[in-house]
């Protein structure tokens, strides 16, 4: 191991991730429905619960140029195999790379990023990814949020497994996961008391506020006389609803000096801190950016396409950053990823395409920040004579979340069929 100091969004490119999104999330739904009979149900003492991370999953839809994201300036190949989308070495004039540790820097639209990791709160994992060598959306989407590469089979995703094989944090919570977006994305599919809300601040019935409470008390009589699953579903969405009106997030005031953007992307986060700060019981989160495949005109200095999908990114992390995880004492951990990265050399029209390996950003009170993580395989060294190769798994950072800032040991349940390798990214 080389450790080398170790919904949201625009348009895609190919016609298969635009057809992905028209699909949506069939089939999901039915999954959320029930949990699988196979899973145990492992107890947890409570004052390890009380020390347990929320988890924000922030999944970065159409496949992320990581070679643009974490620049590898201190490899001799960057520059020759990157050609005109290469990022200009630190301290070479306008758009120059900021270094990080010698080998590895950062592009001008991600300097937003630097806080957290000079603040030792935010690692990058470099050069990682799936075994699995799809470059189909589709496919690779699944396997990153069921946790399992190579498998069509498997309906549940790697988070819902998560908080099937743990007890709640709070035991008469109504609402352990939810995902910003307007269906459940598969990572959270099957999960226990888990809703999709796209928009927290209108998560409630819409007409006349004065016959509201009319309107609340036919939906239950209606519900309470159906049949199961449907009677209990009922009543966690109109309790979850309840919930969800209780916190202020139209009037909420971020800590720290955070400044959230305007966008749909930092609209999110700052729902999604309102809702942790309300302790209310809430374990995961999942919230997307969109808009990763740039397969032309990729455009990654300021004003460019991939550039500003950077700033939007980078600068939602800093707000969270400053909000929750540096002022507050709850204990949470973000992590960033994409279902695979782009080529190594540009195509003809100044975009990439589908690659290999991508990399990950984890952010928390609890994460060795400050380093990028990666066992470097060297530019010269392609996966499939084209693109960055995979020396770390996806699982491995993902299992040491769950085992250490999660609390949960069952990772061959998280995890079927694979033995996750501790690769030093979160405190143990």
């Amino acid at each position: 191991m080389h450790d080398r100091s170790l919904g949201l969004g625009g348009a895609c490119g190919c016609e298969e991730y635009r057809g992905l999104s028209r699909r949506g999330f069939l089939g999901v739904a039915a999954a959320a429905m029930a949990a699988p009979a196979w899973l145990p149900r492992v107890a947890m003492a409570a004052d390890h619960r009380s020390s347990r991370d929320v988890i924000v999953s922030v999944i970065l839809r159409g496949g992320a140029d990581a070679l643009t994201m974490c620049v590898p300036w201190g490899d001799p190949w960057y520059l020759g195999l990157r050609g005109a989308l290469a990022v200009p070495m630190p301290g070479s004039g306008l758009n120059a790379a900021t270094d990080l540790d010698g080998y590895f820097g950062l592009p001008p639209a991600m300097l937003d990023l630097l806080e957290a990791y000079n603040a030792g709160r935010l690692a990058i994992v470099h050069a990682c990814g799936s075994p699995d060598p799809s470059r189909s959306h589709f496919d690779a989407q699944r396997y990153l949020e069921i946790g399992k590469p190579s498998d069509m089979t498997l309906a549940t995703g790697w988070l819902a497994r998560h908080l099937l094989t743990s007890e709640p944090v709070m035991s008469d919570g109504v609402l352990r996961a939810m995902s910003l977006t307007p269906g459940l994305p598969r990572v959270l599919a099957g999960g226990p008391r888990t809703l999709p809300v796209a928009d927290p601040l209108n998560a409630g019935l819409t007409g006349r506020p004065a016959s509201k409470a009319s309107r609340q008390q036919v939906l239950a009589d209606m519900y309470a006389l159906g049949d199961e699953p449907l009677r209990s579903i009922a009543e966690q969405t109109r309790a979850t609803i309840a919930l969800l009106e209780a916190i202020d997030f139209r009037g909420y005031a971020a800590s720290g000096g955070a400044s959230y953007g305007p966008d749909p992307f930092a609209t999110a986060l700052k729902s999604t801190a309102a809702l942790i700060k309300a302790q209310v019981g809430v374990e995961a989160v999942s919230i997307e950016l969109n808009g990763w495949d740039t397969h032309a005109s990729q455009g990654i200095f300021a004003g460019g396409a991939m550039a500003t999908l950077m700033q939007t990114l980078a600068g939602g992390l800093k707000a969270f950053h400053r909000d929750v995880i540096q002022s507050t004492n709850i204990n949470v951990v973000v992590v960033a990823m994409s279902e695979f990265g782009r080529r190594i050399a540009p195509n003809a029209g100044m975009g990439t395409d589908h690659g290999h390996a991508g990399l990950m950003l984890v952010m928390g009170q609890k994460v060795k920040g400050g380093k990028v993580h990666t066992d470097w395989p060297g530019l010269d060294h392609p996966y499939d004579d084209r693109d960055l190769a995979a020396t770390i798994d996806f699982r491995d950072v993902l299992g040491e979340i769950v085992r250490y800032r999660l609390g949960n040991a069952a990772l061959g349940e998280v995890f079927p069929g694979y033995s996750v390798v501790d690769r030093g990214v979160v405190v143990h």
